[in-house]
């Protein structure tokens, strides 16, 4: 699983775990994400053991009934690996696991309501309209100011390439600069 596992069977699946999360509740049929990252980098646990990494979609910030508690999270872990288990071998042999819901991650890692995209990748939100029109270029109306990370062009998922993005436009606009002198 190097490549990672994505379980998402239809559109319809995403559908309904959006709508889910949209009203507040936690998804009755989740969609995740998991990643081997052992598979590449082994030194991340004990010899012959590994770490799974498993990204729950759609897990609503704001709950319609309740708070993010550690019994809801812990639920939704628990439905997540049943899931796993029945498309992964070897699932009933986790020794550990740590859960992090949306409340979570924006404590501990200061993401904004738990998106590890600093902000939802909607059509109002993409391409060349991130992280606002006119700034998807990596520089903005300040000089000498550049962004890169997952808030800016082209969005979070793609390590590595906003911040190359943005390099690239510096290393541009020095030239640019010299040129001129």
């Amino acid at each position: 699983m190097q490549g990672g596992l994505t379980f998402a069977p239809d559109i319809e699946h995403l559908e309904r775990a959006a709508d889910d999360a949209k009203y507040g509740r936690v998804s009755r049929a989740p969609w995740w994400q998991a990643t081997l990252p052992t598979s590449v980098d082994p030194g991340r646990a004990p010899q012959g053991k590994h770490v799974l990494e498993v990204a729950v979609q759609y897990a609503p910030y704001r709950l319609a009934e309740g708070e993010w508690d550690p019994v809801r999270a812990e639920a939704l872990a628990d439905q997540v690996q049943t899931q796993l288990g029945e498309a992964v071998e070897g699932m009933d042999r986790t020794i550990g696991r740590r859960v992090l819901s949306p409340r979570d991650l924006e404590a501990q890692f200061g993401l904004s309501e738990g998106n590890p995209d600093q902000g939802e990748m909607t059509l109002d939100q993409i391409l060349f309209l991130r992280p606002v029109p006119g700034w998807a270029h990596s520089a903005t109306p300040v000089p000498g100011l550049y962004l890169c990370g997952a808030a800016a062009h082209p969005g979070g998922g793609l390590h590595g390439r906003p911040g190359r993005l943005a390099a690239r436009r510096v290393i541009r606009d020095l030239r640019s600069s010299r040129s001129r002198s």
